[in-house]
């Protein structure tokens, strides 16, 4: 089950990447034709609005960006392929890794993660209060890619937390 799920979370971030991919490729073409809105609608849409410009086509960019390279994050933590600085590593025993591992989980992940989660929450919640919109014709509905900051840290925390507890373990 756990496989199909990394394996079903993975895919999802490959398309969300594709689409990032096709969003660069439009937003070039339309500009460079001078295309602009480049879709209009009759009636508002949730997170376009009642229209698909060149800005929204910039934000929709960023916006993948930033699901594509922070939800993966525990993930990547949990399956321990993240990048860390291997010449602490080199040569070590297994219980010495583990220890290097708690002490830059506790010192490091900890504090950061105590400070960044409350935060992120508190950015996420006033973008969705204020009903946060682009200013310049962008997407609307900020408050959307603004979650997911929270959720994507949260979802690091669990993973730091899941690995210390392993490492407790394994040093015991």
């Amino acid at each position: 089950m756990g496989q199909r799920l990394e394996r079903l979370c993975l895919t999802l971030l490959g398309a969300g990447l594709v689409v990032l991919m096709l969003a660069i490729v439009l937003q070039v073409i339309c500009s460079a034709l001078d295309v602009n809105p480049v879709l209009s609608f009759a009636h508002a849409h949730a997170f376009v609005g009642d229209a698909i410009t060149l800005n929204s086509l910039l934000d929709l960019q960023w916006h993948l960006l930033v699901i594509c390279g922070l939800l993966p994050a525990g993930l990547v933590w949990i399956t321990n392929r993240h990048v860390r600085v291997d010449f602490l590593y080199e040569g070590r025993s297994d219980k010495t890794k583990a220890r290097i591992n708690l002490l830059g989980n506790l010192l490091f992940a900890a504090p950061f993660l105590a400070l960044a989660l409350p935060a992120s929450w508190a950015f996420m919640q006033r973008a969705w209060r204020s009903g946060e919109a682009s200013s310049n014709g962008g997407l609307n509905d900020l408050w959307l890619i603004k979650a997911v900051l929270p959720l994507g840290l949260g979802l690091l925390t669990f993973a730091i937390v899941v690995e210390t507890i392993r490492i407790l373990r394994h040093v015991r």
